[in-house]
């Protein structure tokens, strides 16, 4: 870790500390702060607080001597005729939105089979949305602990349930608990910050990691960019019954009732959004392609889904206009994932078939003609201020990338295409055998810059193979050199985005790929890439309220200074608290990563000498302790 306070700063928050008898860390562990919400072993037959899952779910419940994991009964979960089918568990009516919660369970299939535990709550439309959570196989009673689970307070019908398989599923020491509140680290460089004038810093996120309140802090602390990580996809706006009802074989029925939770926090606080995305083979229902919108159909032909393509982007547009025009969607990914990393079309099919490798779209059209077509659409309906980008994942593998540049400058000149995504899933290993190597990485970069259109990193994250202290130091120096690159060509890139916001919500959880821990706790490679990054001359500061942005230069502050003087407020939240007594202590010890705004250096001259020394910071701590 090269983030460090220096040695006199290090004394002085020592004695801060003492006089203050306030301790450092606020973070503590689930088992501190347990606050049980629901807990059974069944050991009373008592299977009343679980449902199937309604509708056409044969599953029926039942106490179970068969198996058990303590004492000699469970619940068994028997007559399943499908894989969905399985026990539910609802949470919105015994929990609180905005709250985070750990499910913990003990679980098999009945011959050893596997276990998915899922999450599903509906929208503010009442439409359900669903969440693999996670999957477990291949054993005995296996156990899932501490699955973090959270709601906002516009959905509905929230439940985690497990299934997979048909065989019969067995449940035993089952429980949710309140996870603590944990606070984010405040007295940390901010990421938006930090990269002030080189591009915009921006984070992907889900409703549900989005819900508690300590997400949403670290959203707003380091992130000046959100994507929406599946709720603008299309398998989350598309009706298949409301557009049934159309008796049309072209109109389509969309609802953003999926996205209204992250795209009213956007709106609130006036951050710019990522719209992901328009066009992809996957999470496209395979009934979008089909006669009569029905799934055991025919295909439609190319006229026919030129119209649906058409009439769907328009109508994305249409609705996001209606109701957020005042969110500034500033670039859309319009198609995503169209080559193989040979630089070839996919094959065509169902997505059933060949796992999630097959595209609707390429059985449709017989090739990769529907791109230029959904750039066509995209820029006829899109926001005029709006860039639309093309984007994918191995982007740096030179078959696709050839591929990709060919299509892109083909596009350029029709005046249809404005940036290429690097989605940028990359792998640190254990350093050396990093994949791709920071060469390769940077060799796609220079490439894809000097097509004179627009670069964005649209889905950073960096695996490790274990995580160990050798694997979190390569993942350091791995980050540290990929964002120097980015630093290198900042003047053709325009944002750079990571995929989540914390490792455990991370769809690449077990190999912790993201800056930040479960507890909110900046890890190595947040440090290594927030060190020593020289200051952009394009750097402005941004003040940001819920309803508008302004820019100046001269200040450093990213929150709004409240009117006149507030003494002691150093860090200008309205608060007179021992994070500023931190961050002042700190900005006197010459630490030259705190920088403090305009207004908080006014604040902070308590005894008016027009300096900033430790005896500002002992009347902040007498102001604190009620003292003066």
């Amino acid at each position: 870790m090269r983030y460090a306070i220096k040695k006199k700063a290090a004394a002085l928050l020592s004695a801060v500390m003492a006089l203050s008898c306030i301790p450092f860390s606020a973070n503590v562990s689930a088992a501190d702060e347990a606050n049980v919400i629901y807990s059974t072993d069944f050991e009373d037959g008592d299977v009343s607080a679980f449902t199937n899952r309604g509708g056409d779910d044969t599953t029926e419940l039942s106490a179970s001597t068969e198996y058990a994991v303590s004492g000699s009964t469970s619940l068994c979960a028997s007559g399943r005729t499908e894989s969905w089918n399985g026990p539910a568990f609802q949470l919105d009516d015994k929990c609180e939105p905005g709250k985070e919660y750990y499910v913990s369970a003990k679980v098999r299939g009945q011959w050893y089979t596997s276990v998915t535990v899922s999450y599903q709550y509906s929208d503010s439309s009442g439409t359900p949305q669903y969440v693999n959570l996670a999957n477990v196989s291949g054993g005995d009673w296996l156990e899932v602990k501490d699955l973090k689970v959270s709601f906002s307070d516009d959905v509905t019908g929230v439940f985690v349930y497990f299934e997979g398989g048909s065989d019969n599923i067995y449940l035993d020491d089952f429980s949710v608990t309140e996870a603590p509140e944990i606070p984010i680290e405040e007295d940390i460089p901010s990421l938006k910050e930090v990269y002030n004038g080189y591009f915009k810093v921006g984070a992907a996120t889900t409703t549900m990691e989005l819900s508690p309140q300590s997400t949403k802090n670290l959203m707003l602390k380091h992130f000046n960019s959100i994507t929406l990580g599946n709720e603008l996809k299309p398998d989350a706006l598309l009706r298949q019954a409301a557009t049934q009802e159309l008796d049309s074989e072209t109109e389509v029925a969309i609802d953003i009732a999926s996205a209204r939770s992250i795209l009213n926090f956007c709106k609130k606080h006036n951050i710019p959004v990522r719209g992901h995305v328009l066009v992809w083979h996957s999470q496209t229902p395979d009934w979008f392609f089909k006669k009569g919108y029905d799934n055991e159909n025919d295909w439609v032909d190319e006229e026919t889904m030129l119209k649906r393509m058409e009439n769907y982007i328009k109508a994305v547009f249409e609705a996001l206009e209606a109701e957020y025009a005042d969110v500034n969607f500033y670039a859309w990914d319009v198609v995503n994932e169209a080559w193989t990393d040979q630089g070839t079309p996919r094959q065509g099919g169902e997505q059933g078939q060949n796992g999630s490798e097959n595209s609707a779209w390429v059985k449709v059209f017989g090739d990769n003609s529907f791109i230029e077509h959904a750039f066509r659409f995209a820029r006829k309906y899109a926001p005029a201020e709006c860039k639309l980008f093309y984007n994918d994942y191995n982007e740096y593998m030179t078959g696709k990338m050839d591929a990709i540049i060919k299509m892109a400058e083909e596009l350029k000149a029709e005046d249809l295409i404005d940036g290429i995504s690097m989605q940028s899933h990359l792998d640190a290993r254990q350093g050396s055998d990093a994949f791709p190597s920071v060469s390769m990485y940077e060799a796609a970069v220079k490439a894809y810059t000097q097509t004179g259109l627009d670069v964005q990193v649209t889905e950073l994250d960096v695996t490790i193979n274990q995580g160990n202290d050798s694997g979190f130091k390569a993942q350091a120096q791995y980050y540290s050199d990929i964002m120097d690159v980015l630093v290198k060509y900042s003047d053709g890139i325009s944002s750079v985005v990571f995929w989540g916001t914390t490792d455990d919500k991370s769809w690449r959880s077990d190999r912790f790929p993201l800056l930040f821990n479960g507890d909110y706790t900046a890890k190595e490679c947040f440090y290594s890439i927030v060190d020593d990054v020289p200051k952009s001359p394009n750097a402005t500061s941004t003040t940001t309220t819920s309803t508008t942005t302004t820019t100046t230069t001269t200040t450093t502050s990213t929150i709004d200074p409240p009117a006149g003087v507030v003494e002691g407020d150093t860090n200008c939240d309205s608060e007179v608290d021992i994070s500023d007594v931190i961050m002042l202590s700190r900005y006197v010890a010459e630490d030259k990563e705190i920088r403090i705004s305009d207004a908080g250096l006014q604040n902070s001259d308590l005894n008016n000498d027009g300096k900033y020394t430790a005896a500002d910071t002992a009347i902040i701590l007498k102001k604190i302790a009620k003292l003066i």
